[in-house]
């Protein structure tokens, strides 16, 4: 699995668990530890985010046992 790979899928988890805290309690843990919502900091981890979803796309086309492979 390449760095950048890594990388895609604990900003996916990052945004995974944000949306789920503003989904359940009404809370932006990005906002509240970067200065809020509409800082510059958060809205570059969004954007990260953002891109690191767009870098996954091609992972759902992957045969199943290359996505997974221990490299």
């Amino acid at each position: 699995m390449s760095i950048v790979y890594k990388i895609c899928i604990v900003l996916l988890i990052v945004g995974g668990l944000n949306w789920g805290l503003i989904g359940l309690f009404d809370f932006n843990l990005v906002g509240w530890l970067f200065g809020g919502a509409t800082s510059w900091l958060s809205r570059i981890i969004f954007t990260l985010v953002g891109l690191a979803a767009i870098g996954a796309i091609p992972s759902l086309f992957m045969p199943s046992d290359t996505t997974m492979s221990n490299d």
